[in-house]
């Protein structure tokens, strides 16, 4: 493997992990925002189900917390790719559905940048 094939395997791989803990923390959060409804719907005191609603809240830390070190390892492999003199490396889109909504409504136009690893 050329250090470019290795990089874009790399980057490949981070993307996947990143949208790993995306769906995680999608369906985690999804899940502690039923638990006052369900309670409430079945006409539960308060104290029914806190322990759940506080470990799965603990999920919620943790797997932001899992987040933030893999966002952090983007970057230090961004950097090591640049020292590297890798090429900018793009794979899968170029920009998050949410940030090209957001651009759009706020008169932007689509992202030209890329991802690198």
């Amino acid at each position: 493997m050329t250090k470019q094939t290795t990089a874009h395997a790399l980057a490949g791989q981070l993307f996947a992990a990143e949208a790993a803990i995306d769906a995680a923390l999608t369906e985690t959060a999804s899940l502690i925002a039923m638990f006052p409804a369900a309670r409430a719907e079945a006409l539960l005191s308060a104290v029914v189900g806190q322990r759940a609603f506080h470990t799965t809240a603990a999920a919620v830390s943790a797997l932001t917390e899992a987040r933030g070190q893999l966002v952090a390892t983007h970057h230090t492999l961004s950097a090591l790719a640049r020292r590297m003199g890798l090429e900018t490396l793009a794979v899968g889109p170029l920009d998050k559905p949410r940030e090209r909504r957001a651009r759009f409504a706020a008169g932007g136009g689509g992202s030209h940048e890329s991802h690198t690893a």
